[in-house]
């Protein structure tokens, strides 16, 4: 039972990071949410990778390639999650984001040589329902069709990233390589703020500034719980459950967002579809 309850536990702390965020985005931005929840990863990652013994074996080419993934999934798919957030709110957001495990079959069927099966075939028909669903409910909640894709893009930098990870994970831990993904995400977004002389960090303080440290301390406790998941019980038990966040969301919008998100039947039906289809893809689709 231990299994099960870390993946759930995962899902729920998901959700509320998303929740948290919504919040922190009504008074800030979501480049100073984004850095705050970047800065708040790399030292709880680093602490973790000190109190468990220290970093341990090291490989160029794995540490080459947790960096590129810090780029791309942690800096890249954040940033665009943040501002999918403000865009289309958190419960589509989060339904749409939850697409990543789909995105990374894709790219291991057509990278990594792995099956296409009869539940990838399917849970896909399911999620571009879902998807399209949740797209048209964009004139109800008061988001273009168009930027859909903001949650998409960051489902698709988090579906490049398992990839990479999954390579970088042959030479070097999970918890060191984590908090090499988040040391470069953060110094290069860290870059990416002084040039552009960003003044959102400066003026972030009070209820959004909480906001935005809990939803990295939530967030960062859901993957800390997924990797503890993962290295006691198999993916096919973990993956499908952990996909039960966007749930999560829908159940807490009505309490802590109100007067800030609108539930449609779309969107409830729309996210339902999504994870039901990634369900079928994580639990029945590895061939």
């Amino acid at each position: 039972m231990i299994v099960p309850a870390l993946a759930l536990g995962s899902a729920l702390l998901s959700a509320i990071a998303t929740i948290f965020v919504r919040q922190g985005l009504r008074q800030s931005d979501p480049y100073t949410g984004a850095w705050i929840n970047m800065m708040v990863g790399a030292i709880g990652l680093w602490i973790c990778v000190l109190v468990t013994g220290g970093p341990g074996p090291i490989s160029m080419r794995s540490l080459l390639l947790f960096a590129a993934a810090g780029l791309i999934g942690t800096a890249g798919g954040r940033v665009a999650r943040f501002f999918a957030i403000e865009k289309v709110g958190a419960s589509v957001a989060s339904a749409v984001g939850n697409l990543t495990p789909l995105i990374a079959t894709i790219l291991a069927i057509a990278l990594l040589g792995e099956r296409v099966t009869l539940p990838v075939v399917l849970g896909t028909i399911v999620i571009v329902i879902g998807t399209v669903l949740l797209s048209v409910s964009g004139h109800d909640l008061g988001f273009r069709p168009w930027m859909i894709l903001l949650p998409l893009l960051s489902a698709t930098c988090f579906g490049i990233v398992q990839i990479i990870r999954k390579v970088g994970l042959s030479g070097m831990g999970p918890m060191l390589g984590s908090a090499i993904n988040f040391t470069t995400a953060a110094i290069a977004f860290s870059a990416f703020i002084a040039a552009t002389r960003h003044r959102g960090l400066a003026s972030c303080r009070g209820r959004s500034l909480v906001c935005f440290i809990a939803a990295g301390v939530a967030e960062n406790a859901g993957v800390f719980l997924l990797i503890l998941g993962l290295s006691l019980g198999a993916v096919s038990v973990v993956t499908p459950l952990t996909a039960a966040s966007p749930l999560f969301v829908l159940l807490f919008t009505p309490f802590f967002l109100k007067g800030v998100e609108v539930l449609t039947t779309r969107v409830v039906i729309g996210t339902v579809l999504i994870v039901l289809g990634v369900y079928l893809i994580t639990a029945f689709g590895a061939g």
